[in-house]
């Protein structure tokens, strides 16, 4: 089975927890994607902020995002995955925390992030069709 290290897609873009959810959406656009993860200034992973969290936490609640840090929708300790641990453990972890993506750490490095869709691409369906269902759980 591979392993996260083979699926991921590597060199992760961070957005500092000092920079804004504005910085934040700004990095999505321009790189196409849906999630950013949060780096702090220890250069340690803090969190993971979404397009959908951006909406939900801050514009529905009346903040703008070009006045909250991303640090502030840092919560808990982020959920990861090691880069030799293989695809069942993703797929374990995916659905146990009903998350689509989850950053790859060697060490305490963020070497890239592994999405649902990585995960598709390099197994056979059944495994993914079983995660889609666990995650789509409310």
């Amino acid at each position: 089975m591979p392993s996260a290290r083979e699926i991921m897609t590597p060199g992760a873009v961070c957005v500092s927890e000092r920079e804004t959810l504005a910085d934040a959406a700004q990095k999505m656009a321009d790189l196409d994607i849906g999630s950013l993860p949060i780096c702090g200034e220890d250069n340690r992973l803090k969190g993971v902020v979404t397009d959908r969290d951006i909406v939900v936490k801050a514009i529905a609640k009346g903040r703008n995002p070009a006045d909250v840090p991303a640090g502030d929708l840092a919560e808990g300790k982020p959920v990861t995955i090691g880069a030799d641990d293989d695809a069942a453990e993703i797929l374990r972890t995916m659905g146990r925390y009903q998350v689509r993506r989850l950053p790859v750490i060697d060490g305490h490095e963020l070497i890239g992030m592994v999405a649902l869709a990585d995960v598709a691409r390099a197994l056979p369906d059944r495994p993914v069709g079983d995660l889609v269902d666990a995650i789509s759980k409310s």
